[in-house]
Parts: structure tokens; C-alpha cells; sequence
């Protein structure tokens, strides 16, 4: 039971849900998120800390860079089929179809240069 409401916890936050959205196309460098939810660095980690520990989240550390994808393996056998069912439920609100938007634009620029950007304001 605690493992279901950790993870129902963990989806209880727009921008988690948002997150774990954009990481359904593929993993991303945090510096991505930050982009794209247009939160704070340390936000952004805290959001990613929970999600990672609700092992929703899996994350890789690959030089200077840490990618985040969505997990392979889930704490309870259903949690796959219930976040299948919510991108679903999701997917055509307003704020998910922007999100996909941008996210295509923010993943257009040069890594590098959108890294600095975000981490130098």
C-alpha cells in the first residue's frame, strides 16, 4: 500500500505529471526540464528527486550532463498501465500540447549553449 501512495503522490503535481510527459518521447538532460517547465534548477531537482525516488523516474549522469528517463522497472506491477492511462487522459490538454511544442523547440538547440543559458540566470 505505501508504494502506491508514494507514486500517487508523486503524480499529485502538475509539474511532475509535465516532466514524466515530456520523458515519455525519450530521456532528457535536466537542463531540458528546466526548459522547459521554466522552474528553478533546485525546483526542478526537488520535482525529479521525488519522482526518482517513487521510481518513476530512472536518471544517468554521462559527463557533466544527468539524463532522466522514464523508469523500466515500477515498485508495483499496475503503475505502467496507470501512467499509460493518464498520458492518455493528458494528452490533448492545453498545457501538455504547448509543453510539446516547446519541448520540440528547446531540443532543437545546441545542448551546450542551452545549458549554460539556463544554469548561468
Amino acid at each position: 500500500m505505501r508504494d502506491v501512495l508514494e507514486c500517487l503522490k508523486a503524480l499529485a503535481d502538475e509539474n511532475r505529471l509535465r516532466a514524466l510527459v515530456a520523458l515519455r518521447g525519450g530521456e532528457l538532460c535536466v537542463c531540458r526540464l528546466i526548459a522547459l517547465l521554466d522552474l528553478a534548477p533546485s525546483t526542478v531537482s526537488k520535482h525529479l528527486s521525488i519522482l526518482r525516488s517513487a521510481r518513476l523516474v530512472d536518471s544517468r549522469k554521462e559527463g557533466r550532463w544527468i539524463y532522466y528517463r522514464l523508469a523500466t522497472a515500477f515498485r508495483t506491477p499496475s503503475m505502467r498501465r496507470a501512467l499509460d492511462l493518464l498520458f492518455r487522459d493528458v494528452r490533448n490538454s492545453s498545457r501538455i500540447v504547448e509543453d510539446r511544442k516547446r519541448l520540440k523547440r528547446i531540443c532543437s538547440e545546441d545542448m551546450e549553449t542551452l545549458c549554460r543559458r539556463i544554469l548561468c540566470k
